[in-house]
């Protein structure tokens, strides 16, 4: 019994360093993360904060930061947006101002040289820098956090939680969150040219895609156009779109980006496994109504090359009568963009597919873009002093108050209140829809609703920024379509990570070129479809999903994370990483046994 002891205490021994060295990651597994406990670090404290109590420090303070400068409201050092902040705060920010298309290039470049600024905002994925060393896996941290909690207990965010987790079941960006999935993209038609080929619009809230193909071919007909609709985004944004309908994934884009084509793969929940979604009856349904469209002449030839910009002039000049877009760029173009007398416009909800009503949204579901915090902010602050700064962006980015003073601005000088407590912007100052043709503008001259802090929030500060238009357009979405399940995320490891991109990144150009040429033709979907799929095989779309099911498996109790206390989480590791041993070792000894004695 005593060496069977003395060989557990090893195995435990080893285990530990097994977890202290996994993924070979300064930050994430080098250091155990926070050791005071909310107690301690609420002692002798120089500052206030809370949940819905306003952060305060005594003494002022300056956190460094990455600021996406974007060209439609560039940076004012003059904006009342930091006058605003300090006088509630007493913290100001030392920016690092990168131009928006750069940005992405500017945080690798810093975070890889360790020269970082504390905090990174307007962060979509942190994949890239998770074993870097030099982001904190903040995970760890956001017991300190209270509106942040707050949040997520609320509105149920666990499974959300879930799309950003790395395989070390640790997540490295706080993602801005949505009480409730809304806006997003869809198509914008010419209603005026529409009702007069005949087409009812009195039930569009229930159209399949098929029953826009039939409304397609109405307006050309009518019109006796060459073609009817001229998209942009590479046609990639509407393949996504109808893609989640349908159960499959899909989008091309002609900009480098995938717009949801992701790694091919779905989930089926009833038998808890992956499947290659792009080889399935389902997506050459899919493809099918897109070559038919294509077939006859209701999609222009140049979407799947030209640019937004050519594609919006086209629907401007009134040469197309759709076009996909967001619900903010829906509003713009009817401040005077439309080249065409009478023009009135109309924003579908989006087509059903032989899934069903679904609501069209991101993968992450509710989760907007996010902040990352540098190993450099813990390093030089120490950890009280970061602890305070987290509390800093609890209240900011995640509070009521803090939202809504991103979002609106000051009451008194950018907004007020009615009787009911709606928010009213002031009537000489545009934002999104409201107030048109204002003399100011809220981002431009105030520096609010900006992307960098403006959002994530409550259904009713997000329904507050919406027009009457935009307002009736999600009551439509919402009354008539249901929220998507979301799938398990496939927590790999580096070398996982490295060995399914090998596979994937070949698979899915192959995929995505081949959807181009069923749609137009080059590839016949009857003639062409066996050896497509056979194709897929030979290039490791079996494979690839094998590697995720076996990954799964391995690791979906850690998709419970978010759910349980630090020292679950790291029970779970040690079992793991004991098992692990043991197996290796032949050695059949009871985990329960040695976890309880």
């Amino acid at each position: 019994m005593k060496k069977k002891l003395v060989a557990m205490t090893l195995v435990l021994a080893m285990a530990g360093t097994t977890l202290a060295g996994c993924g070979g990651s300064k930050s994430s597994d080098s250091k155990d993360g926070p050791t005071l406990s909310a107690e301690d670090a609420d002692k002798d404290l120089d500052y206030t904060y809370g949940e819905d109590e306003t952060f305060h420090s005594d003494e002022a303070v300056k956190y460094s930061m990455m600021y996406s400068d974007h060209e439609n409201y560039p940076y004012n050092e003059d904006w009342l947006l930091w006058k605003a902040i300090e006088e509630k705060t007493n913290v100001t920010f030392d920016l690092t101002i990168v131009a928006r298309t750069d940005y992405n290039d500017k945080v690798s470049a810093s975070v890889n040289s360790g020269s970082a600024p504390y905090i990174i905002p307007k962060t979509y994925d942190s994949t890239a820098y998770e074993d870097s060393g030099q982001i904190v896996p903040i995970s760890d941290w956001v017991q300190y956090m209270p509106n942040y909690q707050k949040c997520v207990k609320d509105w149920g965010m666990e499974d959300d939680l879930q799309q950003i987790l790395a395989s070390n079941g640790k997540y490295y960006r706080l993602p801005g969150m949505w009480e409730t999935t809304a806006g997003g993209y869809s198509l914008a038609i010419r209603k005026d040219v529409f009702e007069a080929a005949g087409v009812d619009l009195s039930n569009e809230s229930s159209w399949t895609w098929d029953d826009f193909y039939e409304a397609l071919k109405k307006v050309k007909e009518y019109t006796k156009a060459d073609y009817v609709w001229s998209d942009g985004f590479g046609f990639g944004s509407t393949m996504n779109i109808a893609a989640t309908v349908y159960n499959v994934t899909g989008g091309y884009s002609n900009d480098g980006g995938d717009w949801g084509l992701k790694d091919g793969t779905k989930f089926d929940f009833d038998k808890g496994e992956f499947y290659f979604a792009d080889t399935t009856d389902e997506y050459k349904e899919y493809l099918t109504m897109f070559h038919k469209m294509y077939e006859d002449g209701l999609i222009d030839p140049e979407t799947f090359t030209q640019d937004t910009t050519q594609a919006q002039a086209k629907f401007f000049r009134g040469d197309s009568y759709v076009l996909n877009m967001n619900y903010q760029i829906y509003s713009d173009i009817q401040n005077g963009k439309m080249q065409v007398d009478g023009a009135e416009l109309y924003f579908l909800t989006p087509p059903a597919g032989s899934a069903g009503q679904l609501k069209v949204s991101s993968a992450a579901g509710r989760l907007e873009n996010g902040i990352m915090i540098t190993q450099n902010a813990l390093d030089e602050l120490g950890e009280e002093g970061f602890i305070k700064m987290l509390r800093f962006i609890d209240w900011l980015w995640y509070s009521d108050e803090g939202q809504t003073l991103c979002l609106w601005g000051v009451e008194g000088e950018t907004y007020t209140k009615d009787d009911d407590g709606n928010i009213v912007l002031n009537s000489d100052i545009y934002y999104n829809g409201i107030n048109p043709g204002a003399e100011k503008q809220l981002n431009v001259d105030y520096g609010f609703g900006n992307g960098v802090f403006a959002y994530g929030g409550s259904k009713e500060l997000q329904y507050s920024k919406f027009s009457d238009g935009e307002k009736e357009w999600n009551e439509r979405v919402n009354a008539s379509k249901e929220d998507i399940q979301l799938k398990p995320p496939i927590l790999a490891d580096e070398m996982q990570k490295e060995e399914m991109n090998l596979v994937k990144t070949p698979l899915m150009d192959y995929v995505n070129t081949a959807a181009l040429e069923f749609i137009t033709g080059k590839r016949d979907l009857d003639k062409d479809w066996d050896a497509y799929v056979k194709d897929c095989e030979n290039k490791g779309s079996q494979k690839y999903v094998d590697e995720a099911n076996e990954i799964y498996q391995d690791t979906k109790d850690l998709l419970k994370i978010i759910k349980i206390s630090s020292n679950q989480r790291k029970e779970i590791w040690q079992r793991k990483a004991v098992g692990f041993f043991l197996e290796q070792k032949n050695m059949e000894i009871n985990l329960e046994d040695v976890w309880l004695h």
